[in-house]
């Protein structure tokens, strides 16, 4: 099983944000990173994520992907809103929709480094091979946060079926996104 500290060592140059704090600078270094994903819908997995990077960067650009392969619940811009709503009052946290690759659009807002959660063994797997081939291809480096373990389990993928077949996901995802997703649930039943 890896350790937290190692799984920090995976991207070389994940060090610059050892023992950083909030607004000091990292060798005067201004650092801002993106957390991207389809946050469809954003799960409190997330939003731990989103809490715990936002204290270890100057800025944390909350990028909400465009999935060409998922069936999505919601727009982009209405997850923009939802999770605007969330982050609101949280300094140096921005959201932000976008279109193509991830290392395209970290490059236009000059990222530093990708924030990735990772939940399980099978996470790190795919997560070191998507920081290795994002370094070669655009020279970003990426820092993984170990969610908390109560939301160890949970995938926006999940939430969803589980909520379309009436499953209480209520503990799972922010209690103003629970609702928006009964709301749309109830929504996409009377379509059809």
């Amino acid at each position: 099983m890896y350790s937290p500290a190692i799984l920090l060592d995976l991207g070389a140059g994940c060090d610059i944000m050892a023992g950083k704090k909030k607004g000091e600078k990292m060798d005067g270094k201004y650092v801002r990173a993106i957390f991207p994903g389809s946050f469809d819908p954003i799960t409190n997995g997330h939003f731990d994520v989103i809490k715990r990077g936002a204290k270890l960067f100057d800025e944390l650009i909350i990028a909400v992907g465009r999935s060409p392969i998922k069936n999505p619940l919601f727009t982009p811009a209405e997850r923009v809103e939802m999770i605007t709503e969330l982050v609101a009052g949280m300094p140096g946290v921005l959201v932000e929709s976008f279109d193509g690759l991830t290392v395209e659009y970290a490059a236009k807002k000059k990222a530093d480094v990708i924030l990735r959660g990772l939940r399980s063994l099978t996470d790190v797997q795919y997560e070191f091979q998507l920081a290795m081939t994002n370094r070669a291809v655009a020279g970003i480096e990426t820092v993984f946060i170990m969610t908390s373990e109560q939301y160890g389990f949970t995938t926006s993928t999940l939430i969803r079926e589980v909520a379309a077949l009436g499953g209480d996901v209520s503990n799972l995802i922010p209690k103003a996104v629970y609702k928006r997703v009964r709301q749309r649930l109830e929504e996409l039943k009377t379509k059809k």
